[in-house]
Formats: C-alpha cells, sequence, structure tokens
C-alpha cells in the first residue's frame, strides 16, 4: 500500500466485490439470525451465504495461494474484512477463524502438514468447510485462559492435556468460548486447531502445543454457548474424554511453542477485530447522520443543523477514519514482516476497539431515547460494539500484557513502528502481569497469622 492510501484497482474490486456480497447475502438475513434464541440455528441460517463465500473465494481467501487460497494480503482482507462486518459482523469472524486455524499450519506445519490441512480446505468444494481455533479455557475458579503461560499448579495455566500414548495422543479437558470448533451440527469443524499442554510439568511458555483434530475424532462433545452480540457466529464448549488424535496431526513447529501460537495468532485477528470495530461504527454513524438530517425533534428545521449534533458527529467521522488508517497500518506492517506484529497489532486491536465503542453511544445520543426503539437497531449496534474489546484476546488480560511484555524488554526500540523496523517477540516477552502458581513445595493457603502480644481483636 503507498502511504497515500489510495487503493489500487485490485483493492477496489476486493472492497466493492465485498460490499456487494454482504448486502446481497448477509444483510437479508441478520435481524431474523439475531432474534433466533437457538444460537446452532442461528448459526445454521448462515449456511447458504457461507456456501456462496466459498464459491466466491471469501472463506479462504486469506490463506496462501500455494496450497489453494485466494493469496490475499493482510491489507486486502482487512479491506474486504470491513465491508462484510459492516453488515454482519459475526459472518466476519466465521471467515476470520478459518485463518486462526489454518495459518499456524502454514507457519509451523511440515510440507505435508500443509498440503494435508490447508489443501484438504481449500480443494473442498461442498461449500460447507469449516474450521475452527481453540484457546479458550472455562471461567471460573479454577480456569480461563489469561495466565495461559503460567505454570500448571493448582488452577494456573492451561488445562486441557495431551498425553502421547504411542502413536496417538490422548486428549483430556475442556475448552470454552472457541468458534467454529462445534461444526454445522455441533459434531465438530472439519478441522479445529486446539492448544494444548503437551508437558503438564510444565508452564506456558515450554509446555503447549498445537494439535489438529478432524470432525468425527470420538470423545469429543460440543455445546453452543449463547451470546449477547455475533450471533450469526457459533461459539462452543468443547469437552474432551480419551479423545485419541494421530501423533502426527500435532503441529511440528508448535512443539512447545503453543504459546507462541497464540500471541502471533491474535497479532494477525487484530486489525481484522479493528476493522471490524470500524465498520460497526460507521454503521451506527451513517444511520445516525441520515436521522439527523430528517429528524426535527419537533423544532424548526433537521437536528443535524445544531451544534451539537454536527459537532458530535463530526468527531465520530474523524475517529472513524484514523481508526480505518490504524488497521491499515498494522495489516501492512504484518505483510512487512512475515505476519509477525505482536505488538502493534494488539495496539490496534485495544485502541480502535475501544474508542469505536464510544462512537457508536455518541451516535445513540445524538438519536436520544429514539436509539433505544429497537426498530432502528441501535440496540444491536451497541451490543456489537460491546463484545468486541472484549472477545478475541480480551483487552484487558491478554492484548494490552503483550503490549507490556514488549514495551518492558531491554531490546525494544519505541521507534520501531514508526520507521517499519520489526519487533521480534520471544518467551522471555511473556509471563509479565500474571501470578504464577506456586511452587510444589510451597503451601496453597496460607497459614493463619498468630496473634502478637498486645493485639487485641476487635
Amino acid at each position: 500500500m503507498a502511504i497515500d492510501f489510495t487503493l489500487t484497482e485490485k483493492q477496489r474490486q476486493i472492497q466493492l466485490s465485498a460490499r456487494s456480497f454482504a448486502e446481497s447475502q448477509l444483510a437479508p438475513l441478520t435481524d431474523k439470525i439475531d432474534a433466533e434464541p437457538d444460537p446452532l440455528k442461528g448459526f445454521q441460517l448462515t449456511k447458504d451465504a457461507y456456501a456462496e463465500a466459498c464459491k466466491r473465494g471469501i472463506a479462504f481467501s486469506m490463506l496462501p495461494a500455494e496450497y489453494g487460497g485466494g493469496g490475499l494480503s493482510n491489507v486486502d482482507f482487512v479491506i474486504a474484512a470491513e465491508e462484510i462486518q459492516a453488515v454482519d459482523p459475526g459472518f466476519g469472524t466465521t471467515v476470520l477463524v478459518n485463518g486462526l486455524g489454518l495459518l499456524p499450519v502454514w507457519y509451523y506445519g511440515t510440507e505435508e502438514q500443509k498440503k494435508r490441512f490447508i489443501g484438504t480446505a481449500t480443494a473442498d468444494q461442498s461449500g460447507e468447510f469449516i474450521v475452527g481455533y481453540a484457546a479458550s479455557e472455562p471461567p471460573g475458579t479454577p480456569g480461563g485462559t489469561a495466565n495461559f503461560d503460567a505454570p500448571a499448579i493448582n488452577g494456573a495455566g492451561m488445562q486441557v492435556t495431551a498425553r502421547r500414548d504411542g502413536d496417538e495422543y490422548v486428549v483430556n479437558g475442556r475448552k470454552y468460548w472457541p468458534c467454529n470448533v462445534g461444526g454445522w451440527d455441533n459434531q465438530g469443524a472439519n478441522l479445529n486447531l486446539v492448544i494444548v499442554r503437551t508437558d503438564p510439568r510444565a508452564g506456558g511458555t515450554v509446555g503447549l502445543s498445537a494439535l489438529m483434530i478432524e470432525r468425527g475424532t470420538p470423545g469429543i462433545t460440543y455445546r453452543s454457548i449463547s451470546t449477547s452480540a455475533q450471533r450469526s457466529t457459533p461459539n462452543c464448549e468443547i469437552i474432551f474424554d480419551n479423545a485419541r488424535v494421530p501423533a502426527d496431526n500435532l503441529i511440528e513447529g508448535t512443539r512447545g511453542n503453543g504459546d507462541l501460537v497464540i500471541n502471533r495468532n491474535f497479532a494477525w485477528s487484530g486489525p481484522v477485530a479493528g476493522i471490524g470495530a470500524v465498520a460497526v461504527a460507521r454503521t451506527a454513524y451513517e444511520e445516525t447522520l441520515r436521522w439527523a438530517k430528517t429528524y426535527t425533534a419537533g423544532g424548526p428545521a433537521p437536528i443535524i443543523n445544531y451544534q451539537y449534533p454536527g459537532y458530535v458527529l463530526g468527531d465520530v467521522a474523524a475517529k472513524i477514519e484514523a481508526a480505518r488508517y490504524f488497521c491499515w497500518k498494522a495489516a501492512h506492517y504484518l505483510d512487512q514482516h512475515g505476519y509477525h506484529g505482536e505488538m502493534l497489532g494488539a495496539m490496534c486491536k485495544v485502541h480502535c476497539t475501544e474508542m469505536m465503542f464510544d462512537c457508536v453511544y455518541k451516535c445513540m445520543q445524538v438519536v436520544g431515547v429514539n436509539a433505544v426503539d429497537r426498530k432502528h437497531r441501535f440496540d444491536r449496534y451497541l451490543r456489537e460494539a460491546a463484545l468486541l474489546p472484549l472477545y478475541d484476546a480480551g483487552n484487558f488480560g491478554m492484548q494490552r500484557r503483550r503490549v507490556h511484555g514488549v514495551m518492558v524488554d531491554e531490546t525494544f526500540n519505541p521507534r520501531a513502528f514508526m520507521d517499519d523496523e520489526p519487533v521480534d517477540f520471544t518467551k522471555g516477552m511473556e509471563g509479565i502481569d500474571t501470578i504464577p502458581g506456586p511452587k510444589t513445595d510451597e503451601p496453597t493457603i496460607p497459614s493463619p497469622k498468630v496473634a502478637e502480644p498486645g493485639f487485641v481483636k476487635q
């Protein structure tokens, strides 16, 4: 991308094609999906649109052309993603997760694994082939994913284990929140990339790996999660009960490096989530501008002619433009540096999703109480905007921690992004802001304090 931000003719066609797809295939479905109480049925309503996305090359557009993918650059993919997510952010996530599940195979897999997994996905002609990515684990005590790189002691760190048994891994544990993993029928996606603990004695910085699990593997059950936003994309709980997976399904370069897979994946998806926020805010802004140009609130002229609506919408428009260009910058940086942008991708995701949430609410303030009337869809824009800072590695706990970990490193150059220099991400940058589990010879519960002389209990 040139620094003048001019789209090439090819990029303009990508943008228009994605816009046409979203408006013709997704727009007629969005209200019905959002209102469907059964999350699996809601997802299934997108099946025809997904088949069309496969036919048009959208579903696997982010994968390398040499293995049958669309070969889009990250900038091109972000341009297309904005148009899709402006109509339906959830469908954009479904496509995004195909990349989260298969790009690590491209980064870290053997040539045989790339052909077997990526090639199978891109060659499929059914229009149903879908890929999941499973890192997140159940919330609660113990549970959660933010401390995935802590030692696996007393509930800390990632808990799904894969124990080697001959030519197989035996997988046990639970995942919670992964997207696409249940497939179209909650019997499993065609392929699921699952982050597992292959060394139960080691912390996440050395003990995690990525295992590809194929549809039909016995010992796995899926249960839909009903979410408040992105109703068109499926989230599930997965339960592994002695599921046996071929040992050669472990993506070779991820052996002991599953932590780096997580950080690199969420770096790649950072500008895609960021542009999703831009897309939602853009839709809310355009609707609000149309409203303000016709609604008088009982006055002599449409409210756009008054300072408050005019100034607020001007600020919103400026923030949308700024966020869009940040996403383009982050995507371009990934293209320039081998799909590594662990810090910049996180910065982009945090900044854009939080700024755009404020923009959506500002639009609602301009519309006023009428924004609460569901026929105007602002409740949906608000729900979609509220989700974006929380998903795709939450802004607190994972995204900001990655920025902190890189920034505190002695080698970090604060002008690196300005000068378009690479910023290497290492295992030494992980673990910051986390609380490691106790050592095995330490008590897990502090002994009660003995009252000191002269202490009077109140």
